[in-house]
């Protein structure tokens, strides 16, 4: 039996009633789009992070090009974040015509060196975008120390995040606004693309819904602003509803995969996570780090065990981004990670004779290197 890094069969088995109850309530409604799946779950996630807004859109890539624009955000500013991120953060920020500068990740956690980031800011800076990465929150504090100095937006992403905290205060709470992705694999995932954004400003918020719909307001076919097509599906809308009941569970779940690990792979030589002082991790990813990383995935693959690497190429060596003029050597932090992390499997449902499994094989394998 191949194991993979995440698998969502074993739970959509647990709760197919209640997935099929919430595309059925979708079908049999009579609207399709921009109805009433759409609009609960938007109040409904607001209403979880203590927010006042939520905006549904298509997918977590457009949630961030659509709160960078939301946030006044445009061609030619500078938009201060991370290149150990997934792609689609930086890709967001060229979309809208800005340019991403880069700052370096710490080497004990991963999470965005803060301590970097005042000496990069400039005259085109217009925004930070902080990741809250593998699953634990960026320390948001010194960020907003500087945003307020040089009066800069703060846009988070919570891609990663779904529930993670800093010091009881959830992630996508502290910034202006805060992207999330739902991608099947997320914390909080549908069953395809899906994301939104929050924000507390009302002015942001009437941004976003006319950004994900042309550029129209209420009444429809006046372009106010030529925008997109951006739109949360109802049936992802109605799954999210019933999906988000759910979350504390899943990230339990998580915690609970992430607890066995650390006690099976304790004393291994494996690097396992390391959870920042103050912050609840998630565990999006169980992300481990090894610098014999690539022979330990190939002798797992051998053994039917697929894992993942988050991420092989940080985004400022793609040769997409060249045109930003970084080199080899500008973040060496990120750079060592791109050569030793990879991701164990990692969602709640993960049954705990599999997770022995992964422990036992890698346990061998490192014991033979």
């Amino acid at each position: 039996m191949t194991i993979r890094v995440w698998d969502y069969v074993e739970e959509y088995g647990e709760e197919r009633k209640e997935i099929l109850d919430a595309v059925d309530r979708v079908f049999s409604s009579g609207r399709l789009v921009l109805g009433d799946s759409v609009l609960g779950f938007e109040r409904e996630f607001a209403d979880w992070h203590g927010v006042d807004h939520c905006v549904g859109v298509d997918n977590g890539t457009n949630a961030i090009v659509l709160g960078l624009r939301a946030l006044g955000v445009g061609p030619g500013d500078e938009v201060v974040t991370v290149s150990n991120t997934a792609a689609p953060t930086v890709v967001a920020i060229n979309a809208v015509g800005a340019v991403p500068v880069f700052v370096d990740v710490r080497d004990e956690d991963f999470l965005m060196d803060t301590d970097q980031v005042a000496a990069v800011i400039g005259p085109r800076t217009k925004a930070l975008l902080p990741v809250h990465l593998y699953g634990q929150c960026v320390d948001m504090g010194p960020l907003r120390r500087l945003a307020a100095e040089h009066g800069l937006a703060v846009l988070e992403d919570c891609a990663q995040a779904h529930g993670a905290r800093r010091n009881g205060t959830l992630a996508g709470t502290t910034g202006d606004a805060a992207a999330f992705s739902f991608y099947p694999t997320k914390v909080l995932g549908a069953y395809g693309d899906g994301g939104a954004v929050i924000t507390r400003s009302g002015d942001a918020d009437r941004r976003l819904r006319r950004l994900r719909f042309y550029g129209m307001d209420d009444v429809y076919y006046t372009v106010e602003t030529p925008a997109y097509n951006s739109r949360l599906d109802e049936v992802h809308a109605e799954i999210l509803r019933h999906k988000l009941t759910r979350l504390d569970t899943y990230i339990e779940g998580r915690r609970a995969v992430a607890r066995r690990y650390e006690e099976g792979l304790a004393g291994t030589g494996l690097r396992l996570p390391a959870t920042a002082p103050g912050n609840d991790h998630v565990y999006y990813v169980y992300v481990v780090r090894h610098p014999r990383r690539d022979e330990i995935i190939e002798a797992l693959a051998a053994r039917g065990i697929q894992l993942n690497i988050s991420y092989p190429w940080p985004v400022h060596t793609m040769t997409g981004f060249e045109y930003l003029g970084y080199r080899k050597g500008d973040l060496p932090v990120t750079e060592a990670l791109a050569g030793e992390i990879f991701s164990l499997p990692m969602y709640p449902s993960l049954p705990v004779r599999v997770q022995d499994e992964v422990i036992g094989a890698v346990r061998e394998v490192l014991g033979a290197l």
